[in-house]
């Protein structure tokens, strides 16, 4: 460990973390636990992107539409709600109250855990690879709001050092050509979390978490969309099986789906937009809307830090690191989106904890493993998965035994009136080892952190049957999905 801060040099330090996202702040929190003399730089927000504009916030906004979604099924429940309405400013409002609350409490845990935040813009110097140059930072492009001033006395700009530097900067929308978002009428999911007024119809391209999530929520609020995506399955990533019984509900729910597709134009009106959109066939559709929101995924924010004076690997548009989250130079490493996907806050966190105890030397510290990094997605209904699809599963080689049960079957969900949704579960036949999980319905995305667990345990079929589930819970579909895989569920 290094001895900095027993140096007396105000600027010297053991670890310097670029970005205070999550994985930023947590692997300072986590540096700081060490007994590593940590500072953060951050040049906008406390908290990233994630806290302020990703995660946090869109749930916000989500649980406002699930909440009115609910009042107009109220008789479904016995209840009644005959007058009622929404203010899309208020639940804009509510939703940047909340991530105020949270970047407060990044703060708070900086100060306590006595980790330096320094305001500006980080630039490594080839003069030395820990050697970090701090400039007066410039509110992003991309950002709703003004910059914030640095607290008073704050560290700032000036020449800093440390033996260790982990840039964590984070991912931007990614841009296509020809369709540059604008602000106004073609959006990124900054402008689409905070729109200045409900809009009637939106085109949302890219089918991913961002863009289901976004779709799903503006639908719930009564505007028309559509969503373009390039692949022949929605939710790309997931598990065709759950990709397609979700694809069926959303459009059971009204909204409406172009796949196989890509936008190649967007012609600007007074009053909206026209995309063009070509089929696989060839033939071009036009799409009118008030709005297009780009969700065609994300970049990692590699430009301008110093990474290529000091030679280190990029790969398409991400730090190539190894499971520890090093670089090929030393005392330079990277974690979260910048070095790559999965781009996911958790896995950002878990990444920049396994990166500072490797530098700490603790014992037991294991290389990341993505097979084990969840998905979630929290539209209606909510998707969640870990691990190998089926397809994956047997491409792999896997000789597979697949487990599924239906929500309809579980009486908590239909006591719920929530009663659509599937668990699959996927073992190795030839160990009985869990090695995929598939969910889609109610909640799936608080119940597969169980699956999660199991996967880590590297558990068996065996151990998951005689586990003992909670009843009437929406978890006891879990154990019956496990159950059919052997021909031994008890329930359908």
């Amino acid at each position: 460990m290094a001895d900095s801060s027993k140096a007396g040099d105000a600027s010297t330090y053991d670890v310097i973390i670029i970005g205070s996202g999550p994985g930023g702040y947590v692997t300072a929190v986590r540096s700081a636990q060490l007994g590593f003399r940590t500072a953060i730089v951050e040049r906008e927000h406390l908290g990233g992107i994630c806290l302020n504009w990703g995660c946090i916030p869109t749930k916000a906004l989500l649980r406002s539409a699930e909440i009115f979604e609910f009042m107009h099924r109220a008789k479904e429940y016995g209840l009644s709600a005959d007058k009622f309405g929404f203010s899309i400013a208020d639940i804009v409002q509510r939703s940047r109250g909340v991530s105020g609350r949270l970047n407060g409490g990044v703060g708070f845990l900086m100060k306590k855990n006595k980790v330096d935040v320094i305001w500006g813009e980080a630039k490594l110097t080839k003069a030395g690879g820990g050697t970090v140059e701090v400039s007066v930072g410039k509110t992003s492009k991309k950002a709703m709001e003004p910059q914030p001033p640095a607290p008073k006395g704050a560290l700032g700009e000036g020449t800093y050092k440390a033996k260790h530097v982990i840039v964590a900067t984070g991912a931007r929308p990614r841009v296509l050509p020809g369709i540059e978002p604008d602000g106004d009428k073609i959006w990124t999911y900054f402008e689409a979390m905070v729109p200045k007024e409900m809009p009637k119809s939106l085109v949302v391209m890219g089918s991913g978490a961002i863009g289901m999530e976004f779709a799903s929520f503006y639908h719930a609020l009564g505007a028309d969309v559509t969503v373009v995506e390039l692949l022949p399955q929605i939710l790309p990533v997931e598990d065709a099986e759950i990709a397609k019984l979700a694809r069926r509900q959303f459009e059971k729910q009204g909204l409406k789906f172009l796949t196989e597709a890509k936008v190649t134009k967007v012609e600007k009106m007074a009053k909206g937009i026209t995309a063009h959109v070509e089929t696989k066939d060839g033939k071009v559709e036009k799409l009118q809307a008030e709005k297009l929101i780009s969700a065609v995924g994300v970049q990692g924010n590699i430009e301008n830090i110093g990474l290529e004076a000091l030679g280190v690997t990029t790969e398409r548009g991400c730090v190539v690191v190894d499971g520890y989250g090093q670089t090929n130079v030393a005392g330079i490493y990277a974690i979260g989106d910048v070095a790559g996907p999965p781009m996911l806050a958790h896995k950002a966190e878990h990444e920049g904890v396994i990166c500072v105890e490797k530098i700490a030397g603790v014992k037991g510290v294991h290389g990341l493993d993505k097979l084990k990094i969840p998905g979630c997605t929290y539209c209606h209904p909510q998707i969640a998965s870990v691990g190998l699809t089926e397809a994956k599963a047997k491409d792999a080689g896997y000789d597979v035994k697949v487990g599924r049960f239906q929500f309809g079957a579980n009486g908590k969900a239909i006591a719920l009136g929530e009663d659509q949704g599937l668990i699959k579960t996927i073992f190795d036949t030839k160990t009985g080892q869990l090695i995929g999980a598939h969910m889609v319905g109610a909640e799936v995305t608080e119940l597969i952190q169980g699956f999660v667990v199991a996967m880590n345990l590297e558990t068996t079929e065996e151990e998951l049957m005689h586990t003992v589930f909670p009843h009437p819970t929406l978890s006891e579909m879990m154990k019956e999905s496990v159950l059919d895989a052997y021909g031994r569920v008890l329930n359908a």
